[in-house]
């Protein structure tokens, strides 16, 4: 284990870090928000909210585990544009997209995004005890609680207008249904509460957590299946026989940190975060070369290896090992990590991860830097490895 762990530290610091620090837009703040597949950077590449989340989630976290200064004044830096310009200061909560010079572009305000901001916004606290941060965070929590949930089929929405009024769920469906609720925004709504809990344990972020953790056992977890259903339609009904094998295997281990974070005891719930593990561990998802399949439409497999989905799964595995000391999760783990380094890892000078690989082993051409891929994935699962090893 102390190999890996060195090998993910080294990683971390001297490949992953420093591609996004590179990034840093001191003229117009934040980031520039696209690197393209041939590593060339458009300053004038859009900036999304979601993107400057996991930005100062990754740079928090990484000062929180490292204690490197380099790192806090990222966070720092990430920080001041996200309250600055991706907070509505009018009508409250996180845009979807701005300009490169931060001016409003999409000004649609999602759960999605707005978890990710309380997420980042309580690990800034974390390690910064900035007050200011913290009510940042219990304000985007409040709209959720208040605008983004519906207490009628307990349930969180998805997408509103930059004042608050429902829309379509455009952005958050895919495979040819728009659907009323998603998987993806609970699991997100999930991770940013556990933070927040841990930024700061209060009694109502507790009850949510647990309500949540509900939602998944009850609404989303297919008990017969193991897997979990991905888009549903108001009454909780599913839209698709989908499997997500990459958001099942995160949901393991992110459902199990907030179980653990408010110490909620119920053997239902980790019986849960087991099964999910084994069914992906087991499942003709797990191919051949250590890689993890994206997903599985009806009985039509995708085989593209995506970037995040063979870093969720490392975690996911080693969160497993821990729960039921089976080795064949830290079997998973390792074959999974050969993969990824001589796969998904950009060995070209100043090159990061691939976004994806093909089925046909080709690194797909798309852009390496965007509004969806930012450093959160991979360097949390090297800061998350890298303290459970410790």
């Amino acid at each position: 284990m102390s190999k890996l762990k060195n090998e993910l530290e080294n990683h971390l610091l001297t490949h992953i870090l420093p591609f996004w620090m590179k990034l840093k837009d001191e003229q117009n703040g934040g980031f520039y928000g696209t690197v393209n597949y041939d590593l060339t950077v458009d300053k004038q590449g859009d900036k999304g909210g979601i993107q400057i989340s996991r930005f100062l989630w990754s740079f928090s976290a990484a000062y929180r585990i490292t204690k490197k200064p380099e790192y806090l004044e990222i966070a720092h830096h990430a920080y001041q544009f996200l309250v600055e310009k991706m907070f509505d200061h009018e009508h409250q909560g996180l845009f979807w997209l701005l300009d490169y010079q931060g001016n409003p572009k999409e000004t649609q305000k999602h759960i999605y995004t707005q978890s990710f901001g309380i997420y980042a916004l309580s690990e800034y606290y974390r390690v910064t005890k900035n007050e200011e941060a913290l009510k940042y965070a219990n304000t985007i929590f409040d709209l959720v609680e208040t605008l983004g949930f519906d207490k009628e089929n307990n349930a969180y929405k998805e997408e509103f207008d930059r004042s608050w009024n429902e829309l379509p769920n455009d952005k958050l469906s895919e495979n040819g249904v728009i659907a009323d609720i998603t998987t993806n925004t609970h699991l997100h709504v999930l991770e940013a509460y556990t933070n927040l809990y841990k930024a700061n344990p209060t009694k109502i972020v507790k009850e949510r957590i647990t309500n949540l953790v509900e939602v998944f056992y009850e609404k989303i977890f297919n008990k017969e299946t193991k897997f979990l259903k991905v888009f549903f339609d108001k009454q909780w009904n599913s839209l698709l026989d989908l499997k997500s094998f990459g958001h099942d295997i995160e949901a393991s281990w992110l459902i199990d940190d907030a179980i653990k974070a408010i110490g909620l005891e119920d053997d239902r719930y980790v019986q849960m975060v087991i099964d999910i593990a084994y069914n992906i561990g087991n499942s003709h998802a797990i191919l051949k070369d250590g890689s993890l399949a994206n997903e599985q439409l009806g009985d039509k497999v995708d085989y593209t290896r995506v970037w995040w989905v063979q870093a969720e799964a490392i975690v996911g595995f080693q969160n497993a090992y821990e729960r039921t000391k089976d080795e064949k999760f830290l079997q998973l783990v390792e074959h999974l990590w050969a993969y990824i380094k001589e796969n998904i890892v950009d060995h070209r000078e100043g090159g990061e991860w691939y976004w994806s690989v093909e089925p046909d082993g080709k690194p797909t051409e798309r852009a390496v830097g965007e509004p969806w891929k930012t450093p959160y994935h991979n360097s949390r699962f090297c800061l998350e490895m890298i303290e459970r090893m410790n």
